[in-house]
């Protein structure tokens, strides 16, 4: 596989932006050699500067649910970029695509637009401390909820990636007011909020971890988020940058059935271009500017172009409800022939899955939080990224990531990734 215009670009790069890249775990720190740059994406295919192609199993870390270059979606994203790509004042579309979020996830009585998830959460973190006059906010190991100050405690993905999960920068004040709990133990959250009683304005969660792997949540373990809550008045946001509208029409929450008073947003309401929400309950969203008195703003919130990529995105989902079955289908193709080659092979790594999100972790251990997801050995998840990767099978940089897959994946896909595997365990022995 020649890789040299992506190096070449790589060295360049490495003089004018930090690293060579715009976001940390694209450097492949943790899985060894040099970041690939991409000029093109079609379907379920990436193709790099020196015209290899690769099954992509990240789609943009989640939005391109769809595939890429969707032909609805780019047909919007043109006819609004025609009209102008950013007017700083109010349009049609930010009102329809905030309707059809409102009607496709039940809790979300309001919602408000910004440019980015981690946008999401910190307004979310902000409104839920002016809504409740509080300061403390819970949060789990492991879980990424994007780099506000707040939440590169214990951050999981890639922090834990580049092995400094607690960022410098974060101020001890800002690490006091942010509580720890263990993913999938509520006995230790329970305990925390005891420990902090009236002090907690926020419980935040990723109803699926998807920043230590694919993590799901232990039978009564959301509900039990939800009960504790309730009982102290404390506000109850869901994470679903990741999971929203990518595991059902309502996300995570309709999965499990559970309900939050906020939820942000992010990735898949944009169709592929930068955007982010957070929207809950109507008498805590009227706490926000300009009907109430929590500041938050952004000129290029709620922007056309952004509007139009996400409504084409959402209203294909919504019209077509079995796009949800042939993507948890897809995926248990792939995990299920995952499987069947360890099985054959006496291995007993650990595979979790949910609709198009799964993960292999290569521990032996069943994987239900930060602690066991950290087990892993992240050297021989090294050899199985760049081996598939020679494959022309494109993964997460990452152990500590989710895969994301899209429409576009077919038998022919699925039958490629799973030999690929294969291969891969045959020469590993």
């Amino acid at each position: 596989m020649n890789i040299n215009t992506s190096k070449e670009l790589f060295n360049r790069a490495k003089n004018y932006i930090p690293g060579g890249v715009n976001s940390p775990v694209r450097a492949f720190k943790s899985v060894g050699g040099d970041p690939l740059f991409f000029v093109r994406a079609e379907g379920a295919y990436l193709y790099d500067e020196d015209g290899n192609t690769y099954i992509d199993l990240i789609n943009s870390w989640g939005p391109m649910i769809l595939g890429h270059a969707n032909k609805e979606i780019e047909e919007a994203i043109i006819k609004a970029v025609i009209d102008s790509p950013s007017f700083g004042a109010p349009s049609r579309m930010e009102v329809e695509l905030a309707e059809l979020i409102t009607d496709m996830v039940p809790s979300i009585e309001k919602v408000r637009m910004v440019n980015s998830g981690t946008e999401a959460t910190m307004s979310a973190i902000r409104l839920a401390r002016g809504f409740t006059k509080r300061n403390k906010v819970l949060k789990f190991e492991g879980c990424y909820h994007g780099h506000g100050d707040s939440f590169l405690i214990a951050a999981g993905s890639g922090a834990m990636t580049m092995g400094v999960p607690d960022s410098p920068g974060v101020t001890e004040g800002t690490a006091k007011d942010t509580l720890l709990a263990p993913f999938n133990n509520p006995g230790k959250t329970n305990e925390v909020i005891a420990d902090n009683k009236g002090e907690v304005a926020a419980v935040i969660v990723e109803p699926v971890g998807g920043n230590m792997g694919c993590v799901l949540p232990e039978p009564g373990f959301l509900e039990g988020l939800r009960k504790v809550c309730d009982e102290n008045e404390i506000i109850l946001i869901f994470d679903e940058v990741m999971t929203g509208f990518r595991l059902a029409k309502g996300g995570g929450q309709e999965v499990f059935n559970v309900k939050p008073d906020i939820t942000t947003l992010g990735k898949i309401i944009g169709g592929g271009m930068p955007v982010g929400a957070y929207g809950g309950r109507a008498d805590i969203m009227d706490y926000v500017s300009p009907q109430g008195p929590v500041y938050q703003a952004g000129t290029l919130s709620g922007n056309p172009v952004a509007m139009a990529a996400g409504f084409a995105q959402l209203s294909q989902l919504n019209e077509h409800p079995k796009i949800y079955d042939q993507l948890n289908n897809t995926a248990k193709r792939i995990t299920e022939g995952y499987k069947k080659a360890l099985k054959k092979r006496k291995l007993n790594y650990t595979i979790n899955q949910i609709g198009s999100m799964f993960s292999l972790f290569f521990t032996d251990k069943k994987v239900t939080n930060f602690e066991t997801a950290k087990s892993c050995d992240t050297e021989k998840f090294g050899s199985y990224f760049r081996f598939m990767l020679e494959r022309g099978v494109y993964l997460a940089p990452s152990q500590f990531e989710s895969l994301f897959l899209c429409t576009e994946i077919t038998k022919e896909e699925t039958n490629k990734i799973v030999s690929s595997f294969e291969a891969f365990l045959d020469q590993s022995k």
